[in-house]
């Protein structure tokens, strides 16, 4: 009796485990998301919608967007870079939202000649203005293995994490003057486009295209997200990540990721800020 029940409560944690990691991994790239530039250099690669391609030749770049937009989520994907020499491309995964006077927030992957890291570059723009930029090398080669990027969007942070490793948290700080993305529905796109003149060490090393066409890869869509018609937005009132916050250890891996691998940080740039750190940096 004793194993039977052993047996039956064993099946049942590896049947949560198994149901919950289906809905943590629940998108599919056919039915949610639309390849909407690029003239065939994206491809969605098997029937189920699970692994999408972009790719880049010295004519045309490619992306993917969103068929939603969403007011507060979180957003993660696997991604793998493009190997090699891949300076001078961008690769990127971000939410967006139209006009002039645009919100985003930003994860973007700076190529690199062979043999150097990439750059990982993070932004939040409000109302059409960013410069809060902080650039990490990541501690592991991007383009071997796929690793999961997260953005977590709510009223009052942004977290970005790795591999569940959160590396950048970017408060509301309304209260101090300081714009936060929270009126602007936002789509989330991602896109493999070329920026020699700046994206590898300010635009020293260019693109070598005969190393083209440069791919990158996208899996394991997910988007938990409050969704946006009809002019207001919608989500699960379950949804742990809406009020979510940095715990002590959560703190501390942010402390680590930018102790060890933060290659530069809006807050420290005296240049930029010669009366002192934006207010938000305190």
């Amino acid at each position: 009796m004793v194993s039977f029940c052993g047996r039956r409560f064993a099946f049942l944690i590896i049947f949560l485990f198994a149901a919950q990691y289906e809905r943590v991994y629940a998108g599919s790239f056919h039915k949610d998301v639309q390849i909407h530039w690029g003239d065939g250099r994206g491809k969605i690669l098997d029937n189920v919608g699970n692994l999408l391609s972009l790719s880049l030749d010295k004519f045309s770049g490619s992306g993917f967007q969103s068929h939603q937009e969403f007011l507060y989520g979180k957003v993660e994907v696997q991604m793998k870079l493009v190997p090699g020499n891949s300076a001078g491309t961008v690769t990127t995964f971000y939410l967006k939202s139209p006009g002039t006077t645009w919100d985003e927030i930003d994860f973007e992957f700076l190529g690199n000649i062979s043999g150097h890291p990439y750059t990982l570059h993070t932004n939040v723009y409000t109302k059409g203005t960013g410069d809060k930029e902080q650039q990490f090398h990541l501690w592991f080669d991007p383009t071997v293995h796929f690793h999961t990027y997260c953005i977590i969007w709510n009223p009052q942070r942004v977290i970005f994490t790795i591999d569940g490793i959160p590396i950048r948290e970017f408060k509301n700080s309304e209260s101090l003057g300081v714009p936060f993305p929270k009126h602007q529905p936002m789509r989330l796109y991602a896109s493999l486009w070329e920026a020699e003149h700046w994206a590898t060490r300010g635009g020293l090393e260019k693109t070598d295209w005969s190393k083209a066409p440069f791919t990158a890869f996208y899996r394991n869509y997910n988007v938990d997200a409050c969704v946006w018609a009809n002019g207001k937005s919608s989500c699960s009132a379950h949804s742990s990540w809406f009020t979510q916050v940095l715990d002590f250890k959560g703190k501390n891996r942010v402390k680590w990721a930018q102790r060890k691998y933060m290659v530069y940080n809006y807050c420290t740039d005296k240049k930029r800020f010669p009366q002192g750190a934006p207010p938000e940096c305190s």
